[in-house]
Formats: C-alpha cells, structure tokens, sequence
C-alpha cells in the first residue's frame, strides 16, 4: 500500500457475520456492532452504517441505495470499503458492478466466522480489503470483493463453500492477491477485468423470478411465477437446456413480451445453445429465450431487473446478454 498520511478510507457497514456475536438471549448469532479496521496508520477512516442486516435481509433495494451511498462517497476518499455478509456478497458485489462507474476503489469483505470463535476472520479480511481499496492499481477496476488475501472481480465471484474460511472462488479464479509482511501490504493483479458500461435506474421496480430446473420438471410453479413478474430467470440444465414439457411454457411468455432469460444450474461455464431436442437450448433460444453468457440464475436476474426497470425492451435485453454488456 502506498503510503501517504493525506489517505482517506470510508467504511461502509451493512451487518453480516462480521458483526456478528451470539445474542444475549440465547437464540443465536446476529449482526451487532461493526468490527473496526485494525492496524492502518496514516489512514483517515470514516465509518458509515446505512443498515446492519444479516445477509439474507438485504435486498435489491438495500443493494442500489448502497450504491448511491458510495457514488457520493468516493469522490471525498481514496478508497471504499464495504462489509457484508457472505450469503448474497456476491449479488451486491455484482448490483454495485452494474451500477457504479466510481474511479475510487470499491472493495467488499466480510466473514464466515462471528467476532467471538478464536477463529474470527473478519479483521484480517477487513484489514486486506483496506489495503487494496487504497493500493493506487486498484483504481478504474470496478467492484472487487477480497477474501482470505484473494481478490476477485465482482462480476465473476460466487460463494463456493458454505462454511469453510476460503469461502470464495469463481470461474476462471481470483484476479490478484493480497499478502501482509508486518505491516506492510503486497498487493498484485494477476488480471484486469474488462471495461464495463455501467446504468443508473432510480429505482429497481421490475420483479424477477428466479426458477430451478431438475430432471423430470413439467412446469410446477411456471405459471404462478409468470404470473407474478415482469421477467424470468431459470437456472437451466447444462448448456441452457430444460425438459421437453417446458418448451411451449417458454415459447408462450417469450410471446407475451416477458423476457425469459436461461442461466445454468451449474457451477461455472457459459450458456450455448446447442441442442436441437425439444427443451435444449437451440429450440428454446428459436421459441424466444435469451441465454444468460456466463452468467449464473441470480446476478442474470439482476441484471434483468436494472434493464427493466430502465424500460428496455426485448431487443436491448438480449443485445446486452448477448454481447456481454456487463
């Protein structure tokens, strides 16, 4: 970390389990104070706390007013820090990616243990994410999230363990790493991600449903969740392929003017359509679905909720999915 005694470092705290300690009445881990940023000399730090949620309670709306919170933010700082908690990091990570194009650096962390186990993560964590929110290569990369020394890009980092302190990954890896000697701080980038278009909706008021394919799927619930959202998501088989029973279930909404947007279930890899089978991938792209890219069903849903709720029709949502405008 370069270090100069004019930094400036805003913390940004939203809850999760590094805030977290064991309730006094006994009925389990809850957010309740946030953690401080350890050993940081010559660092101006300023703490801001919009909310503190558990990661499950934060939602998309939570997501876009943290971002303008740190639109206004970044220009006063030299670098942004979020904290958060593990289990939806990943969606305000990739929210904030959507929607932010601050120079300064914005950096998520948490922790996967609470502030009392004599294995707490979170300063250590915290103190990385400091490090490489003021390091001066970090800047113009868009949202990073840092965990256990790795650094990842924001669009590509998923949750990959749900209780193991390396919790993070994501296809094709981290893009840097952050080692601590002392007290001082290596920071290196293995890659940068690409430039990005970034949008501004006011308000996310589109809703998105997420649906989950599994063998011998006919439908169970299609039709309630069309009824109920602008747009859906499903979290296909494979390349983007869905039982034969789910083709004129597609075809019929894609009919309607709702986008049908077709992520994978698995873990990593792109959508193409490929199979020519009634549900696989070429037929249901042929009856109107739109194939997610790499993305997985719930940053596809994100994205699909900040283009509609920008009024972008059908022809913009897939010329964005299909050029990987993102």
């Amino acid at each position: 970390m370069t270090s100069a005694a004019a930094l400036r470092l805003a913390v940004v705290h939203t809850g999760g389990t590094i805030a977290s300690r064991p309730s006094p009445d006994g009925t389990g881990v809850t957010p309740q104070a946030a953690p401080t940023v350890p050993g940081l000399a010559g660092v101006s730090v300023v703490d801001h706390q919009p909310f503190r949620l558990p990661s499950p309670h934060v939602t998309p709306g939570h997501m876009l007013a943290l971002s303008h919170l740190i639109t206004r933010l970044a220009p006063g700082h030299d670098g942004v820090v979020v904290t958060h908690g593990t289990d939806t990091l990943e969606e305000t990570a990739f929210l904030l990616h959507l929607t932010l194009g601050v120079e300064a650096s914005v950096v998520l962390t948490g922790s996967m243990r609470h502030a009392e186990e004599p294995s707490w993560d979170g300063p250590g964590n915290l103190l990385d994410a400091a490090h490489v929110a003021l390091h001066p290569a970090s800047r113009g990369r868009g949202p990073l999230a840092v965990f256990g020394g790795d650094i990842f890009d924001a669009r590509t980092v998923t949750k990959v363990h749900t209780t193991a302190v390396d919790a993070f990954g994501g296809y094709p890896g981290p893009i840097g790493r952050v080692d601590r000697e002392g007290e001082a701080a290596h920071v290196r980038f293995f890659a940068r991600p690409e430039a990005r278009p970034t949008y501004a909706p006011a308000a996310l008021t589109a809703r998105v449903e997420i649906l989950y394919a599994y063998a011998g799927w006919t439908g169970e619930g299609y039709a309630e969740a069309e009824a109920r959202a602008d747009g859906l998501v499903i979290a296909a088989l494979g390349t983007g392929n869905l039982p034969a029973e789910l083709l004129p279930l597609v075809a019929g909404t894609a009919a309607t003017g709702k986008p049908v947007v077709i992520a994978t279930r698995t873990h990593a890899g792109p959508v193409i359509p490929v199979y020519g089978y009634p549900g696989g991938g070429a037929t249901l792209v042929s009856a109107g679905a739109i194939p997610a890219s790499f993305l997985n069903a719930h940053k596809a849903r994100l994205l699909l909720m900040v283009l509609l709720s920008l009024g972008k029709g059908g022809a913009e949502i897939r010329r964005v999915f299909g050029e990987g405008a993102f």
